[in-house]
């Protein structure tokens, strides 16, 4: 079973951001699921700092050994900061996906939009329901 942090919400794309009530600009990468359902990550397409989001918006690739695949922004903002250590270690997103394999930053543009994504709990069902 893929480990779901009650810290973080979620995107029904698989993706999780984490709040820092001290920073402003919070983190995001993929989840453990999406990283199995992956496999061997290969190679991170990262975004452009100062790049304007919608959420939604695709902003990043994970190329893997069996697919590649969008990584899209969980809210609106500005990307301020991008994980340039996985484009030697593009692994690190299978080792450590809510750790060191975090992909970008974001400077959100509306906090209200984290209410929007899903909890631990909600994320949990919806991965069990296979969507």
């Amino acid at each position: 079973m893929s480990a779901i942090p009650d810290d973080l919400r979620y995107t029904k794309t698989h993706e999780w951001v984490r709040t820092d009530e001290n920073d402003m600009n919070s983190v995001c990468g993929i989840t453990d699921h999406a990283q199995e359902m992956l496999t061997d990550i290969v190679f991170v397409e990262l975004p452009d700092v100062d790049m304007e989001v919608k959420a939604g918006d695709q902003v990043a690739v994970v190329e893997s050994v069996k697919a590649v695949s969008d990584v899209y922004a969980p809210v609106a903002g500005r990307i301020v900061e991008v994980n340039t250590e996985l484009e030697d270690s593009p692994e690190n997103v299978n080792n450590d996906p809510y750790g060191n394999g975090w992909i970008f930053k974001i400077e959100i543009k509306n906090a209200g939009e984290l209410e929007e994504l899903m909890d631990a709990i909600s994320y949990n069902e919806h991965v069990e329901s296979g969507e």
